[in-house]
């Protein structure tokens, strides 16, 4: 279902001319909007309050990782599939932020930091495909959200109140429910050029990794499962 579901917002968003460079199909969508829907998440007092930001490296979230860094507040951006560690970036020169907030910026920009020496982390941002309002999201297949959730939960630096939230497109909203497993991640909040939208959410967050649920594929392409599941 959830593959349907994927299709059809993919397509919609081309439909509706609200999708932007790169192509959306099998990405996290770019679209119309995304710097409004990252402005909007900046006037709640969760974004106020927030002095560590963790932010998916993907190109609608561009505008997001740029605010944290205006800000003056910490960054953290994992890097593309988890082939590495975690990238903080933070006191960037004003006229290197909008660099530092593209993928390559940050490789140039950032830090490379453990799992064991991040710190806490205030507020976590991720994109989506498309999520309910039950705070339900559908990624674009990897699971690296939820390894990357389940990875800094396993290290004390999240817990279940630690905002989750998503920047999307009004039509990335769906009305379906659908099937999720404990290792999805639900969102507490949904921000989109137009709205903000506090979900109904019932299920509880990741404890930590479920290592009867992780494909075996998966550990042996992620160096910082790889080290874990050897432990």
């Amino acid at each position: 279902m959830k593959e349907i579901i994927r299709k059809k917002v993919w397509d919609l968003l081309l439909k509706e001319r609200v999708a932007t460079f790169p192509p959306p199909h099998n990405r996290i969508p770019n679209f119309l909007g995304a710097k409004e829907a990252a402005i909007n998440l900046t006037k709640m007092k969760l974004w106020e309050e927030a002095k560590v930001v963790k932010v998916n490296p993907d190109s609608p979230q561009y505008y997001v990782r740029e605010l944290v860094l205006r800000d003056k507040k910490l960054l953290i951006v994992p890097t593309p599939k988890l082939k590495g560690s975690f990238l903080i970036l933070r006191d960037i020169p004003e006229e290197k932020i909008k660099l530092a907030s593209t993928i390559k910026g940050a490789f140039i920009f950032g830090k490379s930091v453990k799992l064991e020496d991040l710190p806490n982390i205030d507020l976590v941002v991720l994109g989506s495909v498309a999520v309910n309002r039950f705070g339900d999201r559908i990624g674009k297949r990897g699971g690296y959200a939820e390894i990357e959730w389940a990875l800094v939960r396993e290290e004390g630096k999240v817990k279940e109140d630690t905002p989750v939230v998503t920047t999307v497109h009004d039509l990335q909203i769906i009305e379906d429910e659908f099937p999720t497993f404990p290792y999805d991640l639900p969102v507490d909040w949904i921000f989109t050029p137009k709205r903000v939208i506090k979900t109904e959410r019932k299920r509880e967050k990741p404890k930590g990794i479920y290592w009867d649920l992780m494909p075996k594929e998966k550990i042996r392409e992620i160096p910082l499962l790889r080290e874990r599941y050897k432990v």
